[in-house]
C-alpha cells in the first residue's frame, strides 16, 4: 500500500504542474477566435491591431502588415500558431512549420467558415464543449437572419472601403458574405482585383441603391452629393456607416455589423416601396 501511494506521489507532479498550452496570433481576427474558443489565457503573443478583446492589448506583438518576427516566435516557443491565410507571408509561415512549430490555419469566407474555427481552435482548450457551444450560437444567429431574409428583393451597393484611392471589394472577399446574408448585391462582384480601386464614372453608370462605408473613417466622400442626379444612393440619403471593426474582420462580433447592413437594406426597399 506505501508503495502505491509513492508511486502516486511521484507521478503527481507532471500531472498538477503541466505546463500550459502557449499559442501566438498573427492576425486581429485569429486572436479574437482564440479568445471565443476558450484560449484567451493561452496566448503569449498577438499581432498589430489585435485590440479586441481588450485582454489582447496587453500581450506582446509580433506581427504585422510587414510580416512576422520569426526570431521572436522562436523564442517564445509556442506550441500553437494562428495564421491567417493569405494574410500573412505564406514563406514565413512556411519556415516556422519547418521549424517544428505548429500552425493553425485560418482564412474564413463566411461567417459559418468563423464558426468552424472557432469549434477546431477549441480542441485546443480546456474546455471544448464551450468553444462549440459558442460557434453553435454563431450559426443559429446566421440561420434566423438568413430565414429573415428570405424572399426579400436585392439591394444593389458599393462598399467605400476607402476614399483616396476609392477602393472596394469584389464579390468574393470580404466583406461580401455579410452583405449577401442580408441580399445585398455588389456593383463590383464580378471585379477580377480582389480589392479594386474604382472611379466615380464606373459607380454613376453602375447605379447602386446604397452605398456603405466604415463608420471609423471620418466621412465619406464628400464628393459625392454632386452625383445626387446621376446615383439613387445619394439622391435618396441612402448612405450608411458601419462599424469598421465589426465589419472587416471574421469574428463573431460581424453579426453586429450584419444586423446594421440590414437595417440599411430594409430601410432602402421601404423606401422604394413608397
Amino acid at each position: 500500500m506505501m508503495f502505491r501511494f509513492l508511486l502516486v506521489l511521484l507521478f503527481l507532479p507532471s500531472f498538477t504542474f503541466a505546463e500550459p498550452l502557449r499559442v501566438i496570433s498573427l492576425s486581429p481576427h485569429t486572436t479574437e477566435l482564440a479568445f471565443e474558443a476558450g484560449l484567451g489565457d493561452n496566448l503569449i503573443a498577438v499581432s498589430a491591431h489585435s485590440d479586441y478583446p481588450p485582454a489582447a492589448l496587453k500581450l506582446e506583438q509580433v506581427a504585422n502588415y510587414r510580416g512576422i518576427n520569426i526570431e521572436r516566435v522562436v523564442t517564445l516557443k509556442p506550441d500553437l500558431v494562428l495564421a491567417w491565410k493569405g494574410g500573412n507571408p505564406d514563406k514565413e509561415l512556411a519556415k516556422l512549420e519547418r521549424l517544428g512549430i505548429e500552425v493553425f490555419y485560418s482564412n474564413p469566407h463566411s461567417l459559418y467558415d468563423a464558426a468552424d474555427n472557432i469549434e477546431k481552435l477549441g480542441e485546443w482548450s480546456e474546455n471544448p464543449a464551450l468553444a462549440k457551444a459558442r460557434a453553435d450560437g454563431v450559426r443559429e444567429e446566421l440561420a434566423s437572419i438568413e430565414a429573415a431574409q428570405a424572399g426579400k428583393s436585392k439591394v444593389s451597393y458599393f462598399y467605400q472601403l476607402s476614399e483616396s484611392p476609392l477602393l472596394t471589394n469584389n464579390g468574393d472577399h470580404w466583406p461580401q458574405p455579410l452583405f449577401s446574408l442580408c441580399g445585398g448585391e455588389n456593383i463590383f462582384a464580378e471585379s477580377a482585383a480582389p480589392y479594386p480601386q474604382v472611379s466615380m464614372e464606373q459607380i454613376v453608370v453602375r447605379k447602386p441603391l446604397a452605398i456603405f462605408y466604415p463608420a471609423d473613417r471620418e466621412k465619406p466622400m464628400a464628393g459625392w452629393q454632386k452625383w445626387q442626379d446621376f446615383i439613387p444612393a445619394v439622391k435618396n440619403s441612402a448612405i450608411f456607416a458601419i462599424t469598421g471593426d465589426w465589419l472587416n474582420r471574421p469574428t463573431p462580433r460581424a453579426l453586429k455589423a450584419v444586423r446594421q447592413i440590414c437595417l440599411a437594406m430594409d430601410k432602402v426597399r421601404g423606401d422604394l416601396d413608397h
